[in-house]
């Protein structure tokens, strides 16, 4: 493995010949290299990514319970929100809130016809922990916008769809109402605007040159890699999982690879021809970029499968997460594919951590907690003396806090939506 040893040395330290003073009939000149990098498990990494669904699940219910004037929500008004949370089709909303009784605390709500429906709130430790995430957020605003301008300044037109940002905001740590709670706060920097599609979409209207600084070249200043950045030649860390046998004709293609120029994500790349290596260092570029913004560095394979047009990017861009597993992992825990930067990790910590994820491995902690507890028996479905107790009961008066504007609208929604909370009665 000398040898190999070797190789990780030069790439960490990218001493290598540069000829881009050639320009760009340099990059042209070679062809995208048919290489194929066996995918090798990484038990490690999967332990980062495994329970991460719950995790974020749970947040997400946090968030929505908490958002409502009463605390208390009945589970059809929960099975509205099913769509962001990704749980199997076949799981039962509350069969996943009772998971975890450290986290949500079960009552009920009566309907006009006295029959009991699940209503669930925050145990005190889970208010208390998500009155310190609001906390973090606060102090963290500087940040959380940073991170929202650049993540809009990769795009072509500065432009993406609510949707498309959506599925990206728990990975990037912006609040579950970021569209309230922060764009309107800053008109001179955001803007909602109607797409062709008929979608909304935010739009940033101010270029800040101080942001568009790719992380990979704010690392080789501070490495003081002067050569490499005066030759625009930035080479990727490169981290393999234990065991990962390459080939010498694959090192010898890395190796070359590594010595492209190296294209800003933040900067025109039109003149790149997509079937050229080139080409693909700047897609690697744009998601090692993109998965800095992230405050885990790590985001489902599906989330930015419709970033294509968007970031300018060729077909099947997404295949350069498998030709370059030196950089990035995928992991198929939990029914799904989630791209990890290796860089970010040594083994399962995190090297550099964002207040938020301190706050989320609390909250993981606690449902553990809870998990065990409940698998122990410490913790029993509401007994017939609970249930006849009136202060263990909300009314159909206290449910008027959370949107319910008529007793007419109140009875169709408890006898037409509350069958069961199976999916196929919970709307999405």
């Amino acid at each position: 493995m000398r040898w190999f040893n070797g190789f990780l040395g030069k790439v960490a330290s990218s001493r290598f010949l540069c000829e881009c003073h050639k320009g760009v009939n340099y990059q042209q000149k070679f062809g995208l290299v048919n290489v194929k990098l066996k995918w090798v498990k990484d038990k490690s990494l999967d332990a980062v990514v495994a329970g991460e669904r719950d995790l974020r699940a749970a947040c997400i219910l946090v968030s929505v319970i908490s958002s409502l004037s009463h605390h208390f929500v009945p589970i059809y008004h929960l099975c509205r929100h099913r769509g962001q949370l990704n749980l199997p089709q076949d799981l039962k909303l509350s069969t996943f809130i009772r998971k975890y009784p450290t986290i949500f605390h079960e009552s009920h709500v009566l309907d006009s016809g006295g029959t009991r429906v699940p209503a669930f709130g925050l145990t005190p430790e889970a208010v208390d922990l998500h009155q310190e995430e609001l906390n973090v957020i606060q102090q963290s605003q500087k940040d959380i916008i940073d991170r929202l301008c650049k993540l809009l300044m990769l795009t072509k037109h500065r432009i993406l769809p609510l949707q498309t940002i959506d599925q990206l905001k728990w990975d990037m740590g912006l609040p579950y109402d970021y569209q309230d709670s922060v764009v309107p706060h800053h008109p001179g920097l955001f803007s909602v605007v109607h797409l062709p599609d008929d979608r909304l979409g935010l739009k940033l209207l101010f270029w800040d040159d101080h942001l568009a600084v790719s992380q990979l070249r704010k690392s080789a200043v501070l490495q003081q890699k002067e050569t490499d950045i005066k030759n625009n030649c930035l080479a990727f860390p490169i981290r393999f999982t234990r065991g990962f046998g390459l080939k010498r004709k694959c090192m010898k293609w890395l190796e070359e690879w590594q010595r492209l120029p190296y294209t800003s994500p933040y900067t025109d790349a039109s003149h790149l021809d997509p079937r050229t290596d080139e080409s693909e260092k700047r897609i690697v570029g744009v998601f090692h970029e993109l998965l800095h913004l992230t405050i885990q560095k790590k985001t489902e394979r599906k989330n930015v499968s419709n970033l294509r047009k968007p970031l300018s990017l060729p077909q099947k861009f997404t295949n350069v997460f498998e030709r370059h597993p030196g950089i990035f992992y995928i992991s198929k825990k939990g029914d799904t594919q989630t791209v990890v930067l290796r860089e970010a990790y040594d083994h399962q910590q995190l090297l550099q951590k964002n207040p938020l994820v301190d706050i989320r491995e609390r909250f993981a902690s606690l449902m553990s907690k809870g998990f065990l507890e409940k698998s122990r028996g410490l913790y029993k479905k509401m007994s017939g003396a609970d249930l006849e107790n009136p202060s263990k009961l909300v009314s159909r008066h206290q449910l008027s806090g959370i949107g319910y504007s008529s007793e007419l609208e109140l009875d169709c929604i408890l006898f037409s939506d509350y069958e069961s909370d199976d999916p196929a009665h919970c709307a999405s």
